[in-house]
């Protein structure tokens, strides 16, 4: 095969890859399917930068302490050197998590579902955990907390989720839990590894570690996780002192986006009773 013949099999491959990607209305309405399946429904939050997509329980209650899901990047790229349109998930894997809960929330990160004047691909790329970012996500969870009345958070996040979760608790004096499942929890030592470029616009949840002592953590990474590796989450734990590094817990046989959804009630039972 020559070199022309190379190029244009190449070609072909990747436009087949790019024609086999649901439509971003495709994701829409699978999210929706699954939420409306569960009894809950969509919600839109308006923030100064972003409107954000939430799923919520229908006939949902006041609740003393509530669970936020939060999303993880998406579809950011479509390869390592293409940047995706629109980072909506293809599979509502933080969704599936969310609905198997109890007094819980799901909310998606910015130009995820929702489009905005102010989206732009930096948004999922460079700039995904930026201070503009960080503190759209920080609004909605305080609307989310004033709409159900609660005085305490809980926040779970997903992958990159995991990052403003954490981002989000070291700024604030509400959340008595902080979770994350593959979370991408030292940006630093992510990009290095990955030998990927630096997100030079957004903040290091490990840079925070210090507004964090406090907080009760426990981190889920995956055994055969090659996307966000357990030396991810060990390069964060690093930084706290000894006596109060977080828990890192590594599932066995878990990759960066299977079996969770599947194993999450009796890691749900384990959240539950940790301290």
């Amino acid at each position: 095969m020559n070199s022309r013949h190379i190029v244009w099999f190449t070609f072909l491959l990747l436009l087949q890859a790019c024609s086999s990607i649901p439509t971003t209305q495709n994701r829409s309405d699978t999210a929706l399917h699954l939420a409306n399946s569960q009894g809950w429904q969509s919600q839109i939050l308006t923030t100064s930068s972003f409107h954000l997509q939430s799923f919520v329980p229908k006939n949902s209650k006041p609740s003393k302490r509530l669970t936020i899901y939060i999303e993880g990047d998406g579809l950011a790229w479509l390869s390592r050197r293409k940047i995706s349109s629109d980072p909506t998930p293809v599979d509502p894997l933080v969704l599936k998590l969310a609905v198997q809960d109890k007094q819980a929330v799901y909310l998606a990160r910015p130009c995820q579902y929702v489009k905005s004047d102010s989206c732009d691909k930096k948004l999922w790329t460079s700039a995904r955990f930026s201070t503009e970012v960080v503190e759209s996500m920080n609004q909605a969870v305080t609307e989310l907390k004033n709409q159900f009345q609660a005085s305490s958070l809980r926040l779970i996040g997903y992958s990159g989720g995991g990052a403003i979760a954490t981002l989000l608790a070291s700024e604030r004096n509400d959340v008595d839990q902080l979770v994350t499942v593959t979370g991408n929890l030292d940006t630093t030592a992510w990009t290095e590894m990955q030998h990927i470029s630096a997100l030079t616009d957004s903040l290091n949840p490990a840079d925070a570690w210090q507004k964090l002592t406090d907080v009760p953590q426990i981190h889920f990474v995956g055994s055969e996780d090659k996307i966000m590796p357990e030396a991810i989450a060990r390069s964060y734990q690093q930084h706290f002192p000894d006596a109060q590094q977080p828990e890192v817990r590594v599932i066995t046989g878990m990759t960066h986006h299977c079996c969770w959804a599947e194993h999450w009630p009796e890691l749900l039972m384990e959240i539950n009773t940790f301290k």
